[in-house]
């Protein structure tokens, strides 16, 4: 019974919450716009839905959907654990020809004739 309440008060709040971020948001946008562009580059004013939809697009643009979850503490560490493993299995000519490969490919590191001494 006590979680139905706590949803009665938290779903209203969640819903103003987020209006009150877009406008926010959406005027921030606008008046920066408003006071930096148009004195510096000559740039027309612009509305809050203007400046709304400039804060979406950059949303777009550089911030990603949310969809990919926040960082993971030691995501880095496992990787490089992960790939550590996978390089520990193979024997030393497989791991040179994966080396090979790499730099065939993204051109980086020294040519097998330069680290040979050739």
């Amino acid at each position: 019974m006590r979680k139905k309440w706590k949803l009665v008060f938290i779903i209203p709040a969640a819903i103003v919450g987020i209006t009150l971020f877009i406008f926010v948001g959406g005027e921030l946008v606008m008046h920066l716009w408003n006071w930096l562009l148009p004195p510096l580059f000559g740039w027309r004013l612009i509305t809050f839905w203007q400046g709304l939809g400039i804060l979406l697009l950059c949303r777009i643009l550089f911030g990603g959907h949310g969809w990919h979850g926040r960082h993971r503490p030691g995501m880095g560490r496992r990787m490089r654990d992960r790939m550590e493993d996978g390089c520990g299995r193979m024997s030393p000519e497989e791991r040179e020809k994966f080396r090979q490969a790499v730099r065939d490919r993204w051109g980086v590191g020294p040519s097998t004739s330069e680290s040979t001494g050739q």
